[in-house]
């Protein structure tokens, strides 16, 4: 048991549209036992959309949590047992409009692991083709083509915030240019 944590019981203390709140009752190595406070989210995905130019395709939104507007690469919420290809692919064209010839995994990552156990999909969209947004009655958006060169400068000034935006546009521009 090195390393690990035994769950002894779990108390679910508020059940929301988008994320449930645990409390549960743990036992360490040492057997001591602790609380730990855990949100189950059902996960998400995120696309970078490359245009043939190496032009990203991001979105400007305001987020409610930091009260602020921010730039981000498309990205949706998974229904619970959902396809994360599936999703990031939907989520392209509700947000972009685009649909894609060439859709890469690029990985997952973990956000925010002390207390969620939220994944996030990265995928990499090439050869695009423009259609019509589809956005959801409560979700307002503008898209901004910004150069792949430029977004990894913005992300090193501090001027892309978001981590899933983050890592999933660096790891676009080291696979980039290994090719």
């Amino acid at each position: 048991m090195h390393l690990e944590e035994k769950t002894l019981s779990s108390e679910l203390k508020f059940d929301g549209k988008i994320v449930k709140l645990f409390v549960d009752k743990a036992e360490l190595e040492n057997g001591e036992v602790v609380t730990r406070e855990m949100v189950k989210h059902p996960g998400g995905v995120c696309v970078v959309p490359l245009d043939k130019d190496d032009n990203v395709l991001m979105v400007r939104q305001f987020r409610y949590p930091p009260h602020k507007v921010m730039l981000e690469i498309p990205a949706g919420k998974l229904e619970y047992g959902e396809n994360p290809e599936e999703c990031g692919l939907r989520e392209l064209r509700e947000e972009t409009g685009c649909t894609c010839d060439e859709f890469t995994f690029l990985g997952s990552l973990i956000p925010t692991p002390a207390y969620d156990n939220e994944i996030i999909y990265m995928y990499l969209a090439r050869g695009l083709h423009d259609g019509a947004q589809k956005l959801d009655d409560d979700e307002f958006l503008d898209i901004e083509k910004i150069p792949l060169e430029k977004a990894v400068e913005m992300i090193m000034n501090n001027e892309i915030e978001d981590a899933k935006t983050q890592i999933a546009l660096l790891k676009t521009k080291l696979l980039s240019s290994k090719l």
